[in-house]
């Protein structure tokens, strides 16, 4: 079964999609689409594909089975939907539009289409963070009581003047541009969440959406999920950890200039004086630190190999994928939570 491949969006994410395309050999690039015509052209010729500057002309041709959508959020919607009316198997960058609305009519168009959507969340296939999701899947660690997390960048000069600084080009600011990515693993690791409080800033950087972002997400059953992200972290850094019954899960880095991708697992050691007389009572632990093994992932980033491999097995097995179109609402739905809280000052009520 081969796929022949458009990607809209020539920058640095298109690129990246590119280069994962050749982790499976039957599929082939066919197309690379954006308005810049040399930022087309030279990413195409680089590749081997033709090049377009109009989506319409692309994601209308009989010759093409997947739209990897790569462009700024404020076209994410209507090449998406387009695409999919198109009969076209759809992998849209995260965020799923610039809203819940946004996402809601791409999502619709989709189950119209009987074609499969993906939301672009290559985080689920860093290495550390699937190794942490195995673990936790299978019962290691016990229940999971709580996860924090802090990602951020420093922006560069100009940033201000970008299109992530815009409102209307981008929908949100760093809460929507990388938080995105936070909630989806949060939704990941414990499932929905009923309640959202969160606060945004913008500290530093003169424009009119958020360079600051802080939340606390909570489930029905009580357990906390809390991220900080940010446009003013100055010095790249992802920390995401998990704490558990029988101890935690690190992932410190992911690669590149957010330092070495690793895996710190910390298991408590368990009191042998001290043994539970049945069932219902809980093991008991020795104080003091965790024992520690560290797994360091020092190679390329794969991510986004890996990520599209899921999405052809999807493709081919006719199921949703791993980061579906669902996926992608959810975390709209969250993300806007926090604004809504932000505006009200208040905890707002999640409807799952």
């Amino acid at each position: 079964m081969r796929l022949n491949v458009a990607i809209a969006g020539a920058g640095l994410i298109g690129r990246k999609r590119a280069e994962a395309l050749k982790s499976i050999e039957d599929c082939q690039l066919k197309f690379i689409i954006d308005i810049n015509q040399e930022a087309a052209k030279t990413l195409a010729q680089e590749f081997g594909a033709d090049f377009e500057t109009n989506w319409q002309n692309v994601v209308s041709r009989n010759d093409i089975d997947i739209v990897i959508v790569s462009t700024i959020n404020k076209a994410l919607a209507s090449i998406s939907i387009a695409a999919l009316r198109n009969r076209k198997h759809v992998l849209c960058e995260k965020p799923l539009g610039r809203n819940v609305e946004e996402a809601k009519r791409i999502i619709k168009v989709s189950r119209e289409s009987g074609s499969v959507l993906k939301t672009g969340f290559n985080h689920r296939h860093h290495l550390a963070i699937m190794k942490a999701k195995s673990l936790i899947d299978g019962g290691e660690l016990g229940i999971i009581y709580y996860i924090k997390c802090v990602y951020g960048h420093g922006g560069r000069p100009g940033y201000e003047k970008e299109w992530r600084a815009d409102r209307y080009l981008c929908g949100g600011g760093e809460l929507l541009d990388q938080g995105v990515h936070i909630v989806d693993l949060f939704r990941w690791f414990l499932g929905e969440f009923d309640e959202v409080f969160g606060k945004i800033n913008t500290y530093y950087w003169d424009m009119d959406v958020e360079d600051n972002a802080f939340a606390i997400f909570k489930t029905r059953s009580g357990q906390i999920a809390f991220m900080h992200t940010s446009w003013t972290q100055w010095k790249n850094k992802f920390l995401f950890e998990i704490f558990c019954e029988k101890g935690y899960l690190i992932i410190d880095g992911l690669g590149g200039s957010y330092g070495k991708e690793k895996l710190i697992i910390g298991k408590r050691k368990i009191d042998n004086k001290y043994q539970p007389l049945n069932s219902r009572q809980k093991i008991l632990y020795e104080g003091g630190a965790p024992d520690e093994e560290i797994i360091e992932f020092s190679g390329p980033d794969i991510s986004w190999q890996e990520e599209w491999k899921e999405f052809v097995s999807a493709i081919k097995e006719k199921r949703d994928p791993l980061g579906s179109g669902y996926d992608g609402l959810m975390a709209n739905i969250l993300i806007e939570a926090v604004y809504k809280s932000a505006i009200s000052n208040r905890p707002i009520k999640i409807d799952t």
